[in-house]
Order: C-alpha cells, then structure tokens, then sequence
C-alpha cells in the first residue's frame, strides 16, 4: 500500500473512530440543550473525511475481495437512545436523489446517524485488524452507496434545527 493510502487510511480512521466516540457520547446523556449543535459538528467533520474518499480514486481491493469478518456490533442501542433524545425532531422529510428521484422521502435522525456509525465502524474493524487497504476500500464504497447520503440527509436535517433555533424567535418588545 503506497504512503498516500496509508496516510489517508490513517486520517480517515481518526474521523470515524471521533464520529463513532461522539455520537455513542451523545446517546449516552452528554450534549444537554446543545445536542443538536454537537450532532451537526461530529456529521459536518465525518462528511469531511468522506468528501475526501470521494475526491481520490477508486481504492481497489487485490483480486476484487474483502476478507470475511464477524459481525459488526449491534449499535441499535446507540440508534434507540437517540431516537429517545431526538424525540421530537427525529422524523424529517428529504428528497433522496435530487438528480433521479424528486419526491419527498421520510427519514429518521437516529436511522441516519446511526447507519452512518454503522458502515465507519465496519472500516474501523478492518482497519484495527491491519488491513488499511481494505478499510480505505469499504469507507470509499459504503461513502458512495449508503453513508455519505445519510451523513448529507442528517446535516441538511441539523443545519435546518440549528437555523430554527436561532432564527425562530419571538421578537423582543423595546420601548422608545
């Protein structure tokens, strides 16, 4: 593997495990009133490391395989307790594909989240087993076939919350 993949590999793997640590944090009680603030922080910093996989070349695995591994973690916990926190504003609607499919699609924050943590962690697995390469591989495939859309359906979703937060006030009385 060339030095340009590993330091990548190497960065990347910093991204998700800081996603991953953020968002079990978050599910776990931390945040307070600034849950959302910290949610748009830890999606905006992983689609970061993912726009990266996507501006490099595809990363192809030696002879077109990934080495079997067990099962992922279970993190519907982790899914369950941020349903649970973002109770009230967990249900958005989002349009999937803008390109291909217009229509308005429901989603759910914790889905999202939690799908994103989801496909990192399988990389970080590979990537803690010694197998870079193959991290790189999965980060840059499962970016472009599931995560990167739920990263960039959340951030819209977030971004939208912080927005309201902040603009949607009632307007202080003055007195001339």
């Amino acid at each position: 593997m060339s030095d340009q993949w590993s330091t990548l590999a190497e960065e990347i793997s910093g991204h998700a495990q800081n996603y991953v640590d953020g968002l079990t944090r978050v599910a776990g009680g931390e945040g307070g009133d600034a849950i959302w603030s910290i949610l748009l922080v830890e999606v905006a910093q992983v689609s970061l490391a993912g726009a990266k996989l996507g501006a490099n070349r595809d990363v192809i695995l030696a002879g077109n395989y990934e080495p079997p591994m067990s099962e992922d973690p279970d993190i519907d916990g982790v899914r369950t307790a941020l349903a649970e926190r973002l109770e009230a504003v967990d249900d958005y609607a989002e349009v999937f594909d803008p390109y291909k499919d217009t229509g308005v699609t429901p989603y759910r924050l914790s889905d999202d989240l939690t799908a994103v943590a989801a496909d990192l962690i399988h990389g970080l697995r590979h990537y803690h087993a010694g197998r870079p390469h193959e991290a790189l591989w999965w980060w840059q495939y499962s970016y472009f076939n599931t995560w990167g859309n739920h990263a960039g359906a959340a951030m819209r979703a977030l971004q939208a919350l912080a927005a309201h937060s902040r603009l949607d006030v009632a307007e202080e009385a003055t007195t001339v």
